[in-house]
């Protein structure tokens, strides 16, 4: 399989986005989304997953931070769609449990070629410091229009909604890890009694 790496840039009138991933990375990431708990999820996709990330953002964060953060969600998910090829070879399905303290979240992905997003997250507060909980399922909408992956997120429980955040992308990442991978019984083989994804 060769190396999965893909960059893309998106610009509009909201924002300026750039992401570079590596699906055969270390975990190696170059984060500036301009929203500082953002680039402190994104790095737990990068280290969790072993996906080499470069993100740049520069939007409209003095009006909030919605718009940066749907966009670098769409733009990882163009580039995640890029960097993935044809999809032969790989395990397609990944799924992961992911304790942190109190909290804890499953992240069920399929690399299915349709857009798919079940989320129950309940956060316990509106806010983790300046950061509106809402804008974490707006990243992961974007994301799975974009990559065309379903993916399932159940936070099964937490009081502290940063626990519960990091949870979820500490799970998506395992899930995510897991389904690119190339599975050696898959060889020159798309996973699908379609034979496309």
């Amino acid at each position: 399989m060769t190396q999965r790496t893909a960059e893309v840039v998106r610009n509009t009138a909201e924002t300026q986005v750039r992401v570079a991933v590596g699906l055969d990375g270390t975990g190696r990431c170059s984060l500036a989304s301009g929203v500082p708990f953002l680039d402190h999820m994104l790095d737990q996709i990068a280290r969790h997953g072993l996906i080499d990330l470069e993100v740049e953002s520069k939007g409209d964060t003095h009006i909030d931070d919605h718009h940066s953060v749907e966009d670098i969600g769409i733009t990882l998910g163009q580039a995640f769609a890029k960097a993935l090829g044809d999809k032969t070879g790989i395990r397609r399905y990944g799924h992961a449990y992911v304790p942190l303290d109190e909290a804890l979240t499953r992240v069920v992905v399929d690399l299915s070629g349709r857009p798919g997003l079940h989320w129950h997250v309940d956060f316990t507060r509106a806010m983790i410091g300046g950061f509106d909980v809402d804008l974490a399922r707006e990243f992961f909408q974007g994301f799975v229009n974009h990559a065309m992956v379903t993916i399932h997120v159940d936070n099964l429980r937490g009081d502290n909604a940063h626990h519960q955040c990091e949870t979820v992308f500490k799970a998506f990442a395992r899930a995510l890890r897991a389904a690119v991978e190339p599975d050696p019984r898959q060889a020159g083989r798309i996973p699908s009694t379609k034979e496309a994804l």
